[in-house]
């Protein structure tokens, strides 16, 4: 009716903000949902999403959360300026212990974040990892993680509440939830080299922490920055002793095995270094301890049988792990990988220690000490490697790259000193105005806004009379106005769209003539089925008989319709979706006419695309990896084309797959031949698809594999199958 007849929209706006104040849920949830479907008015939308964050609130159903954030983020799209204020309404729903619904809700508020509002999110978010410290649930080290990413983006997007939260992230280095640990040492990283002012504090508080970093990845991060940020004398030497500390004493193995093949022997270390390592990272009594371990025997219980040492072999194991510096246990576990990111940072210290020594008054002794001592560090674990003596044997990489920073070390050039103390830290920086740009791109096409034509007719708001008119009214016919001339109103294109989802499913020449328009929500898939009977005869008890393949359910069979000769019906069936992928509907329409009892109708088919369910999707390729590990079904399909660039059939996927990639620009440059991408998506439903492009060219010919993984097997058919499908399409000569 308000379609019709616009002027009756303030009346029904009157009647359903009245309704909004009663206490049944359901009746709020559909007013709120009406309300934004009659009006765009500032007034009316704030009012639509109060109610919203209410439900958030009060509400304990989970999937009645999810419903009311889906909605939220709908709004959040269309209305930005106006959900800006509920901000904070909207982060209470972290406090549901489902994380789902906490993921969804700080996705919603980090698009929302401004300058406004970023200090009260922030401090939001920083109590919220304060608790999640004292929190032993299952999805606990997944939440923090969360909340250790989002006060990250914040920290980029707005650097000024960096120096806020730094400080109480580098405590979470240690953490147990490696994923955590390494989130937050990327984002020290990042902070470190995008604010100066901030250096040094990250580099003194991260010297005290190190040694409570217990991961490889996380390790290498700070090593990384150690090495980088160490810029004056006293800064390298504290760092250096750090490192030292980490690392123990040397050498890392003896021939003699007497102890342990995991710790340097006693008996052959001078008197100095077990003095100022053994009591303080091995412990002379639990030395003791472990050598009565040794000594005592099998245990034998009272019925004959021998008992288990499987918690006494655990403890000891966790006490050995305990009291061995961070750095020296995961080198004797067999990391050569970051026994060679120590290498590097060891060069950079000495390099950089040589080049200010000089201007800082350091004595040339005291500097060729500290270049002995790196040295020396240096060829202890590449003995270490070629020992044997590890777990796992030292690769040709990181034995590569250790004799590098040897011979380094060893005869420094000029061309040298430039790559290793300015060149990383360049490249770095080039990532990250890379990703800057990206960003800035993804943001430039989201605000793109169609252009309304130079001869529309425009009306002037002002020259309106007002009499009688609600605020909420004025401001209803205020918006109205500026979405026709911004060119937000209904336009071509939106109609365009719409005719493009009628689908035929009979003929013109049957007796009865149907067609469908299918709108697929995230949950459902609505079919209003036009019926047209084309006969001269009345068409009894016509029914809509459907059926469907796939993951697909009919909710309620269309009841029965009589239709006269020529007459139109409307009928809507309405379908359930449980899972991403590909679907058909099929069925036909059977009815009763004078001298026929039964007449039946065959539909053509409908397919539903997987495009409707899935969005490009963004994640760290930490994760992206861990993901491709994890997931066990793939699909591998053929590079079938007749594109002569490997860029443009890059461009071509990325464009027909409704997925997002995520190898950057930068990577991709260039003209060898040669290109390996990653893209990724996600569904309504959450589930995650992987895709890895790997395309050659040669002699004019693209090819190559398209390899396709996710957690599902449906997903992964589906999406090769719809990508082998737009290969064809381009395929076909114009």
């Amino acid at each position: 009716m308000c379609r019709n007849d616009p002027s009756q929209k303030g009346r029904y706006i009157k009647i359903i903000l009245t309704l909004l104040s009663t206490n049944n849920t359901s009746v709020i949830y559909e007013c709120a949902n009406t309300l934004v479907a009659l009006s765009s008015a500032p007034t009316a939308i704030k009012a639509a999403g109060n109610c919203y964050c209410q439900l958030l609130v009060s509400q304990s159903d989970n999937n009645v959360k999810l419903i009311v954030l889906d909605r939220i983020a709908e709004l959040k799209d269309a209305h930005r300026y106006v959900m800006q204020e509920m901000v904070m309404d909207i982060l209470r729903a972290v406090s549901t212990p489902n994380v789902d619904i906490r993921k969804k809700a700080l996705d919603i508020v980090l698009d929302l974040v401004t300058g406004r509002n970023i200090d009260e999110v922030v401090a939001a978010l920083k109590k919220e990892i304060q608790k999640s410290q004292t929190d032993t649930g299952e999805k606990a080290g997944e939440y923090r993680q969360m909340l250790v990413q989002a006060v990250h983006r914040c920290a980029v997007r707005f650097p000024g509440v960096a120096g806020a939260v730094v400080n109480l992230l580098m405590d979470f280095l240690g953490d147990a939830n490696t994923g955590t640990a390494f989130d937050v040492a990327m984002f020290v990283r990042e902070i470190a080299q995008t604010n100066p002012d901030l250096r040094d504090q990250i580099l003194r508080q991260m010297l005290d922490c190190f040694f409570s970093i217990r991961s490889s990845r996380v390790c290498g991060t700070c090593l990384w920055i150690v090495g980088e940020f160490s810029l004056t004398t006293a800064q390298i030497e504290e760092s250096l002793e750090t490192l030292k500390q980490s690392l123990g004493p040397t050498p890392f193995f003896t021939q003699k095995k007497k102890h342990s093949q995991w710790e340097a022997d006693p008996e052959e270390d001078d008197q100095a270094t077990r003095d100022q390592y053994g009591k303080r990272h091995f412990g002379e009594a639990s030395h003791d301890s472990m050598k009565e371990q040794k000594k005592k025997g099998p245990v034998v219980l009272a019925d004959g049988s021998y008992a288990t040492q499987t918690a006494s072999s655990a403890d000891v194991r966790a006490l050995a792990e305990a009291q061995v510096p961070n750095l020296r246990a995961l080198v004797l576990a067999g990391d050569f990988f970051l026994a060679s990111v120590v290498s590097t940072t060891l060069t950079k210290l000495a390099m950089r220690y040589i080049n200010i020594a000089a201007d800082a008054g350091v004595a040339p002794a005291d500097a060729n000490r500290l270049h002995a001592e790196c040295m020396l560090y240096i060829v202890c674990m590449i003995r270490l490697g070629e020992s044997g003596e590890t777990p796992t044997p030292m690769d040709s990489d990181s034995n590569d790259r250790m004799m590098v920073c040897i011979k380094t070390l060893a005869k420094p050039q000029e061309a040298d000193v430039d790559v290793w103390l300015s060149a990383c830290r360049s490249a770095y920086d080039g990532l990250i105005a890379d990703r800057a740009k990206q960003k800035e791109d993804e943001e430039a096409e989201k605000d793109q806004r169609p252009i309304s034509q130079a001869d529309d007719l425009i009306d002037f708001y002002h020259l309106k009379s007002r009499k009688g008119m609600s605020q909420v009214e004025i401001e209803d016919a205020v918006a109205t106005d500026l979405k026709r001339a911004t060119g937000f109103g209904a336009g071509k294109d939106e109609k365009k769209s719409a005719l493009e989802r009628v689908i035929q499913l009979t003929g013109f020449s049957d007796p009865v003539y149907a067609e469908a328009y299918v709108t697929v929500h995230q949950y459902d898939i609505v079919m209003d089925v036009t019926v047209v009977n084309r006969t001269n005869e009345v068409q009894q008890n016509l029914a809509l008989e459907l059926a469907t393949m796939g993951d697909l359910k009919l909710v309620e069979r269309p009841q029965n319709h009589t239709l006269g000769p020529g007459e139109t019906k409307h009928i809507r069936a309405n379908i359930k979706v449980s899972s991403t992928e590909t679907g058909v509907i099929f069925g036909n329409i059977v009815y009763e006419s004078t001298g026929s009892d039964r007449n039946v109708v065959v539909l053509n088919d409908v397919h539903i695309d997987i495009m409707d369910y899935i969005s490009p999707a963004w994640c760290e390729d930490n994760k992206f990896r861990s993901m491709w590990a994890e997931f066990e079904w793939e699909n591998k399909v053929a590079v079938n084309t007749t594109i002569k660039t490997v860029r443009e059939f890059l461009d071509h996927i990325v464009e027909s797959t409704n997925m997002r990639c995520l190898t950057p620009p930068s990577a991709l440059e260039g003209d060898c031949g040669y290109l390996a991408a990653n893209l990724y998506a996600k569904s309504v439903f959450g589930e995650d698809a992987l895709v890895n492009v790997s395309v050659e060219e040669q002699d004019g010919v693209v090819s190559g594999f398209i390899r396709i993984r996710s957690k599902t097997q449906g997903i992964a058919l589906s999406l090769g199958d719809k990508i082998t499908l737009k290969q064809r399409a381009k395929a076909v000569p114009k």
